[in-house]
């Protein structure tokens, strides 16, 4: 055998011993665990042969505490490039089978490495998480490693897409990286995000506590609303990747995403005309009206266990991808607090920062009052879905079904806040708040004068109803563009966006703006 066919051979050998990440045992434990490889993932994810990988033959440095005995080619992360539906996306996954995934100084190279040629493209970046943390042996290399994949996930923040999937444990410093990106997924009962572990936790405040109920999926899908998405399985929660990277574009210079649509732009849904209840304290179900009046019904929630009061997802009309976001009536009365502000606030701010018009369908009573919401600062949250608002310059479309009061008509994407086109049901009542609120205060002091007191307020209630708890007093001002026929609502809506395909809006001159944090 020739020198050369000799070392074609030791490539090969080589390349087959990096895809065995730690070993076959090691790999076995992985899947015993109920868990895939991260070589797996990526399969699992990309298109069919369109992964290259980058740095296979990469080796950590270390030497303290016999790490120089535990070398593994690829040092417990694979990072490439492929496609997905055809569209380049950059990705690298934990293995979790070296090393237990930890972080070394040469990961955070090869990681950052991926993240850096994803800017240059403007493609997407997905993370796939799978570590015990730092690797302690490495000291403070580790810890610059983290702080290097942190400042890039900043600097990328707003320029291309960045998904984060935890499919194992994800602790300490390594959570902040998931936490900068657009987007989180979370493994059901497999996998974990904390800042300090049960046993930390234990020893300094005494609270007895275990991982899933500290920092599991359903902790954060529901309480704290650090991950956008949950999945039972490997293979749903690939399947989410996919449909969330079908709606968004691959970087900030690009319009959204476009499909055929066989779904007319004229459909009328009768059921719309009769959806909103004759009482007005009744409920009814906001996900009736995003299904009538989407292409095909389709609807792709965000955080669809955290603030249920609002709701928040992409969807299309007449083939375009657009932002929704909804006040849920039969969640709260679809009232605004700390959690449904941030989280409509942190939505809108994505869609806009990626060219994705807003679609907003309002029917809010007001924010929640109370000691809880004002000590939890709802003044700041709140004000962030203001700022988000009135910073957007996507085109934006509001539809008002119902109610719209006070400071949280304003929130919820009004005219003054540059919204492009405002429409309303002849249903709406836009005021400064509810006719029994509002006659409390206006006539209090005559009503004590009266015979009859209460149906003196009965009376100027009926009045107050009669004037300002319609469309049309916002209408008369310019401040409603529009009142459509609620059977009307997708031709309306699927028009206003033709209408705005060539807006051109912009920001006075600055840095940055100060948003409430």
């Amino acid at each position: 055998m020739s020198k050369q066919l000799e070392k074609i051979k030791e490539l090969i050998a080589k390349r087959e011993q990096a895809r065995l990440g730690g070993g076959e045992k090691a790999i076995d434990k992985q899947h015993a665990r109920g868990k895939y490889t991260a070589r797996e993932r990526i399969d699992m994810l990309l298109d069919e042969g369109s992964f290259e990988e980058v740095d296979m033959f990469k080796l950590h440095r270390c030497t303290n505490f016999g790490m120089e005995k535990k070398q593994f080619l690829g040092d417990g992360v694979v990072a490439g490039s492929g496609t997905i539906d055809g569209r380049l996306v950059y990705i690298f996954a934990q293995d979790f089978t070296v090393n237990g995934g930890s972080l070394s100084e040469t990961m955070a190279q090869k990681i950052c490495k991926v993240m850096d040629m994803a800017m240059k493209m403007g493609a997407p970046v997905i993370g796939i998480n799978d570590s015990g943390g730092a690797r302690i042996q490495e000291g403070i290399c580790a810890l610059a490693g983290y702080a290097e994949i942190f400042e890039r996930n900043i600097l990328a923040s707003g320029v291309i897409p960045q998904i984060s999937g935890i499919f194992g444990p994800c602790a300490g410093g390594a959570v902040y990286s998931p936490a900068l990106t657009d987007f989180t997924l979370m493994m059901e009962n497999t996998s974990y995000m904390f800042l300090t572990g049960p046993k930390v936790v234990k020893t300094v405040t005494g609270e007895d506590i275990d991982q899933e109920h500290l920092g599991g999926a359903s902790v954060h899908s529901t309480k704290s609303g650090v991950t956008h998405f949950t999945a039972s399985t490997e293979e749903e929660a690939m399947e989410m990747i996919k449909t969330l990277m079908s709606y968004i574009p691959s970087n900030n210079m690009e319009e959204t995403p476009r499909k055929e649509c066989d779904d007319p732009i004229n459909r009328m849904e009768d059921l719309l005309n009769e959806i909103i209840p004759e009482d007005p304290n009744m409920a009814y179900d906001m996900y009736k009206v995003i299904g009538a009046i989407t292409d095909n019904g389709e609807f792709f929630e965000v955080q669809p266990k955290f603030a249920k009061n609002i709701i928040v997802g992409f969807a299309r009309f007449n083939g375009q991808s657009v932002g929704i976001v909804a006040n849920q009536p039969s969640c709260y009365a679809g009232v605004l607090d700390v959690n449904a502000s941030r989280k409509g606030a942190r939505f809108v701010r994505f869609c806009d920062a990626f060219n994705i018009p807003i679609v907003s369908l309002v029917d809010v009573p007001g924010f929640l009052p109370g000691t809880g919401q004002e000590y939890n600062a709802v003044i700041l949250h709140g004000a962030k879905l203001l700022y988000a608002y009135g910073e957007a310059t996507v085109p934006k479309v509001t539809v008002t079904l119902r109610k719209s009061y006070g400071g949280s008509h304003i929130v919820m994407g009004c005219k003054q806040l540059r919204t492009d086109v405002n429409y309303a049901w002849p249903s709406a009542e836009i005021a400064v708040m509810g006719a029994s609120g509002a006659v409390a205060v206006l006539s209090a002091k005559e009503a004590k004068e009266q015979e009859d007191p209460k149906a003196f307020l009965a009376k100027k209630e009926e009045e107050y109803t009669e004037m300002f708890a319609n469309p049309y007093q916002a209408a008369k001002y310019g401040y409603i563009d529009d009142v459509i026929e609620p059977r009307n609502t997708r031709f309306r809506i699927c028009r206003a966006l033709a209408q705005l395909a060539t807006k051109r809006d912009g920001l006075p001159a600055k840095k940055h703006g100060n948003i409430p944090m």
